[in-house]
């Protein structure tokens, strides 16, 4: 019968140095056996694979023996290191409580506790799968926990701390084991590769550890199975076909055929993917693993943040160059959206195909919102380029409205002989023009006479109006966007109004939205005029809070009632 022995144990850690990606933990061990500052109790947490066991052994031996190294390492050579190396050590008590989880369990390892160590100095017990352990067994074991003898000290390993009654957590020197890294893992298994004569290529080592998703026991567990695949010689296709894991290029094809918006070819790679028996919500995974690699390398500093072999990361630095971040982010969030709706879904490859679809169209749809001008988020160094570039295109007169002649600084509402419109101006000429003198006076140069365009106009008329709307003012949103600029002259423009409700409003705003807009479009002859059109109650569309109330207890007088009664408010 053959002597192989498994890589898990045949390379288990014998001592501290020997942990792999849990220095800070060591460190402090070992510092505590050397200024003799250890705790009573140790628990010991992390995920499976990580060396709480294994750690927990060494701390066992280390401490027993007699000729200990300076770097606070076991000689191995003392009586001690040998019993406990040949598993006949009396000083080291392990229990499973996956399977000895009862109250007898627990007074049988107390009974043991009493007894003296029969060489070295401490007796240690490890006791494995804590957690498993019954309410009645904590319990149990509380009162021994807290005030064990010298001699004896507890070091309880679990993958689930959250299970531990705080009464146990609190009597601990809690340790958290860390996941191990890939790089770490992958530079472990390539020291293992050279003492087993075994040559392998560093990307099929990195995907073995990727693969054990930060247990080097299941590294180690991989490693062996490629071995017996494969022979002494590993390459990165061994690995991915032995373990049926996309290969990174297929990834790479992918996103090259969306960015050219090519969905046949997204379909036939979906399709090479199936036949080769590959599950699709696993391809969703990787798709959006994918992704995220890109999104992390478009920035230098978090390009170290990959996973992956340094030619596969250059890859991934080289793509995402070509790539814009909103399309990225786009991209992540249609897949996630499918890896959430994978599993209730009734025709998955059908929700996987429309997926690809639809980053196919990202770029077109990127391009579209990019010819948008009148967005009220436009960039504002866009607006002056666009200003710059455009000429002044001027309407021609509507001969129907009228502006009525105005005195200086005043308001007045007069009738056409028409009788087809009631026509308000406000003059604000000779405020600019005092403005003007006081600039000048003061900088000595003129206010800027920018041309602009009736496009440009309409967009901060309407951006002004959406701000006005997030401040609560309704009613001049309202008035704004209803109806375009009113063209009349050269630089003065009409805001057509349905009612004295809304004249009285927005006679208060119009200083304020007619510096916004001479601001934005830096021509400051521009002035706004408010134009009152005739019967506005036959016209009226936007009414203030009271006017619909008033309106309704007319038909309804009951409302009243009830206002009174309630002591009720109308909103304005």
């Amino acid at each position: 019968m053959s002597d192989f022995i498994v890589s898990a144990r045949k390379y288990r850690p014998q001592t501290f140095d020997t942990v792999v990606g849990q220095r800070s933990i060591t460190e402090t061990l070992k510092k505590g056996i050397k200024n003799e500052h250890l705790a009573q109790a140790f628990l010991f947490c992390g995920s499976r694979g990580v060396g709480k066991t294994t750690t927990a052994r060494i701390l066992a031996k280390t401490i027993n023996c007699f000729n200990r190294s300076e770097a606070i390492e076991a000689c191995d050579t003392c009586d001690s290191c040998i019993s406990f190396n040949t598993g006949n050590s009396l000083n080291v008590f392990e229990l499973d409580a996956a399977s000895n989880n009862s109250v007898d369990d627990i007074r049988n390892l107390i009974d043991q506790v009493r007894i003296l160590p029969q060489l070295g100095t401490h007796k240690v017990f490890i006791i494995d799968e804590v957690h498993m352990l019954s309410t009645n067994a904590f319990n149990a074991f509380l009162k021994t926990l807290e005030e064990p003898p010298k001699h004896a000290i507890f070091i309880l390993a679990t993958t689930e701390k959250h299970k531990i009654i705080p009464t146990i957590l609190s009597r601990c020197q809690i340790f958290d084991f860390g996941r191990i890294r890939v790089k770490d893992m992958a530079e472990h298994l390539a020291q293992i590769s050279l003492k087993e004569n075994v040559s392998a290529e560093n990307e099929a080592l990195h995907i073995i550890a990727m693969k054990a998703d930060g247990s080097l026991r299941d590294a180690l567990s991989i490693f062996d199975q490629i071995v017996t695949f494969a022979g002494n010689k590993i390459s990165y296709s061994d690995v991915i076909d032995n373990l049926n894991i996309l290969d990174y290029d297929y990834y790479f094809k992918l996103t090259e055929a969306i960015e050219k918006e090519d969905i046949s070819a997204t379909l036939i790679i979906l399709n090479e993917i199936y036949e080769k028996g590959f599950d699709g919500h696993n391809f969703i995974i990787g798709l959006a693993e994918h992704y995220r690699n890109l999104l992390v390398c478009k920035d230098e500093r978090s390009a170290s943040l990959l996973e992956v072999p340094e030619a596969i990361q250059q890859r991934f630095v080289d793509l995402s160059k070509e790539i814009d971040s909103p399309r990225i982010l786009r991209a992540l969030m249609a897949i996630s959206k499918t890896d959430t709706e994978f599993k209730s879904s009734k025709n998955q490859r059908l929700l996987i195909e429309v997926t690809l679809m639809l980053l196919c169209s990202l770029k077109q749809e990127n391009e579209k919102k990019k010819s948008l001008t009148d967005r009220i988020d436009i960039l504002p160094s866009a607006i002056q380029t666009l200003r710059k570039k455009q000429k002044v295109e001027k309407p021609k007169e509507t001969p129907v409205k009228k502006v009525i002649e105005k005195e200086e600084e005043t308001l007045k509402i007069v009738s056409e002989p028409s009788g087809k419109l009631n026509q308000v101006h406000l003059s604000i000429k000779k405020i600019i023009e005092n403005d003007k003198k006081k600039i000048v006076d003061k900088n000595n140069e003129k206010l800027p006479e920018e041309s602009y365009s009736i496009e440009h106009l309409k967009m901060y008329w309407q951006q002004f109006a959406f701000t006005m709307k997030e401040k609560g003012m309704e009613t001049f949103y309202q008035a704004l966007v209803k109806r375009e600029p009113l063209f009349i002259a050269e630089d003065r423009f009409g805001v057509e109004l349905d009612n004295n409700v809304q004249l009285d409003y927005i006679k208060q705003l119009l200083t304020e939205f007619t510096d916004f807009l001479r601001t934005n479009l830096q021509n400051y002859n521009l002035t706004i005029e408010l134009i009152l059109t005739d019967n506005p109650l036959k016209e009226i569309k936007y009414l203030s809070g009271k006017d619909k109330f008033a309106a309704m207890a007319s038909k309804n007088p009951n409302l009243n009632t009830l206002k009174n009664i309630f002591n009720l408010d109308i909103e304005y």
